[in-house]
């Protein structure tokens, strides 16, 4: 296959890898503006089989990625994103948005409104308890930001279930001295994001537009609040895979963008030095030195193996910045296992970089990059061709009827007046309200985008009674799965569900009831 064909762009379909090889000009003409620049592996001394070979491990390992970027010398090399992901969406990031948090309360310091020394309590004297114990009073900014407050048991669950989110953080025990053990703490980045908009009087992401979002061409994010408009800080921010690359190599670059200087570079290093030792030894299957979550953690960075350090949320939301090699690496996805995903980055990534090309590779065309389809056929039996009608029986959805329209190219399916366009073998694109969706793993942050969810969804027959569909609601990591069990005649129906992330328990079962109905007349 000649080289200029060798791979298709990403804009077709958002559906296949942009790998920048020499004779993809048009690499470069698509570019939109004020993204980052364009290149190609060998051009920035990476060798392109090698990239192939990770995006083969993935599949092989069975990872689900929903979009990747990787940068060198600050020039995007390969990128790509799953159907029916896309580079103009937005992707929910979970703990990846600490580390945004992180650069809010730099800039706060670099505008000298506050110390990584002050005290917490001092910043909220109507929400700390009648009486503050010595390790309360102790607490640091810093503390907040190393996850070393000193709370005996992690207090995100318990806040958010409040109506004053710092004040039920601050009503915790605090069991030790704070600054001397690590302990995961989202609600202590929600502090910090409380203190920002405290000085601020602006909310994180407010402060952070003009300061950082805007001088990176970053649009379209979105961040969710607590009850009292406080963004949640730890976890909540949306953004697109670019502006996750731009933020890594603003970081990679020491704060300086375009030539100035938004965040300094003393806090830049500050920020992603070792500054606590998480707990944990070595394992049997896991040595301490190869765990990436064992190597140290900073202002909201974990430090990573290699000398690199990252943002991560939960699921596989990344941003890995490696100084030594000039690069930055950056993954949305929703995967169980963190750790596997980042032992393919060393595995195939990381030597690719400085290493040349093989002369005697020849490309091949990368597989279409999307997410699984419903496994099954599109021809629906014909005992239930017609457009079928079901009233549902009490339930706790609030959902009267359901109802399923079958046609070559799609299946409609509503349930409760919402309809959602189900295609057969591909993903159709719609918007639906469906109560206690799309899933996700934290409660209490109100999304500003309130009220319809964006749904992608497909279907298919397993058997002559059983109809599969999957709902994706691609600005977030997971998904539904509705399985519809007809009976023989098609007289009744009964609709049973499984979002994702309760999916990654075998033994787990969905908190949401069968739906039962029979045909209406």
């Amino acid at each position: 296959m000649p080289a200029s064909r060798r791979f298709f762009l990403r804009h077709a379909g958002y559906s296949t890898l942009a790998l920048g090889l020499p004779g993809v000009a048009a690499v470069h003409a698509l570019a939109p503006e004020g993204a980052l620049p364009r290149s190609t592996p060998e051009a920035e001394g990476v060798a392109p089989e090698d990239i192939v070979a990770f995006l083969d491990a993935v599949e092989q390992a069975q990872f689900e990625l929903h979009s990747f970027m990787m940068l060198r010398h600050g020039r995007v090399i390969a990128e790509g994103w799953w159907e029916p992901y896309g580079p103009d969406f937005v992707h929910s990031m979970y703990s990846m948005s600490k580390s945004f948090t992180s650069a809010a309360v730099g800039f706060a310091v670099s505008e000298r409104r506050l110390k990584v020394d002050d005290r917490v309590v001092s910043f909220f004297p109507n929400d700390v308890p009648w009486q503050v114990t010595e390790n309360l009073g102790a607490m640091r900014v810093r503390d907040l930001l190393t996850m070393s407050t000193g709370n005996e048991k992690e207090p995100t669950q318990t806040c958010v279930k409040s109506e004053n989110w710092v004040r039920t953080f601050l009503a915790q025990p605090i069991a030790h001295r704070p600054g001397t053990q690590f302990l995961y703490n989202s609600a202590a980045t929600y502090l910090c994001s409380a203190i920002v908009q405290r000085i601020t009087g602006q909310t994180v992401l407010d402060y952070l537009t003009p300061r950082l979002f805007e001088p990176l061409g970053i649009r379209g994010m979105r961040w969710e609040t607590c009850p009292r408009g406080i963004n949640t800080g730890g976890w909540g921010l949306s953004i697109k895979t670019e502006g996750l690359a731009k933020f890594g190599q603003l970081l990679l670059q020491k704060g300086k963008w375009n030539g100035a200087q938004l965040l300094p570079e003393s806090w830049i290093e500050e920020a992603t030095r070792f500054h606590i030792q998480q707990p944990g030894e070595d394992k049997p299957d896991r040595p301490k030195a190869q765990n990436d979550w064992l190597q140290g953690y900073g202002y909201q960075f974990w430090r990573c193996q290699h000398g690199g350090f990252r943002g991560d949320g939960a699921f596989g939301q990344f941003t890995i910045v490696l100084p030594k090699e000039d690069a930055v690496i950056v993954m949305t996805s929703e995967n169980k296992n963190m750790q596997g995903q980042l032992d393919l980055v060393w595995r195939h990534l990381l030597p690719a970089i400085g290493k040349k090309s093989d002369a005697k590779w020849q490309a091949s065309v990368i597989p279409k990059l999307q997410v699984p389809l419903p496994s099954g056929t599109a021809a629906t039996p014909a005992a239930l061709a017609s457009q079928r009608t079901y009233r549902l029986e009490p339930n706790d959805l609030g959902r009267d009827a359901v109802s399923f329209a079958f046609a070559p190219e799609r299946c409609l399916f509503t349930v409760g007046g919402e309809s959602i366009a189900c295609g057969w073998g591909k993903w159709l694109r719609g918007e639906a309200a469906i109560p206690g969706t799309p899933p996700r793993l934290i409660s209490g942050g109100r999304s500003p985008e309130m009220g319809k969810s964006k749904i992608a969804a497909a279907a298919a027959w397993t058997d002559e009674r059983t109809l599969t569909i999957s709902l994706r609601y691609y600005e977030t990591p997971h998904r539904d799965t509705v399985t519809c069990v007809f009976d023989e005649t098609g007289e009744t129906v009964t609709l049973t569900f499984l979002n994702s992330i309760t999916g990654m328990n075998p033994a787990a079962k969905d908190s949401r009831a069968p739906l039962r109905g029979r045909i209406m007349a």
